[in-house]
């Protein structure tokens, strides 16, 4: 069953996103990261098929983060599982930039002077 699925009235599931999650996502991100330049403007969702297929899942991702949020607003919610939905989208993001980098593609800025 999960947390998000569980009544407020409900016995809690017998496992929650905890600390220990969101430092194990955080520490895959800074691998990951690691193996690619910095990023200091916007990225396209591009690249090769696999690439572009993670940016999917990663805008999925935001998107149910902010379902969240709004959630949190009526019927708060965790910190950890807050900070969870946050880094997985990161996550999604670094992966998509190093599978693209393996596949042969260069990250480019968007030009908004055309």
């Amino acid at each position: 069953m999960s947390e998000l699925a569980t009544p407020p009235t409900a016995k809690p599931p017998a496992h929650l996103i905890g600390a220990r999650h969101v430092a194990e996502l955080e520490a895959a991100i800074d691998r990951y990261s690691a193996a690619i330049e910095p990023v200091h403007a916007f990225v396209l969702p591009r690249g090769s098929s696999a690439g572009a297929a993670i940016h999917v899942a990663r805008t999925v991702s935001r998107r149910a983060e902010r379902a969240l949020w709004t959630l949190h607003a009526e019927a708060p919610q965790r910190e950890e599982l807050l900070q969870w939905a946050n880094r997985m989208s990161d996550l999604l993001f670094a992966v998509a930039l190093v599978v693209n980098r393996s596949a042969g593609f260069v990250e480019i800025s968007p030009d908004y002077a055309v």
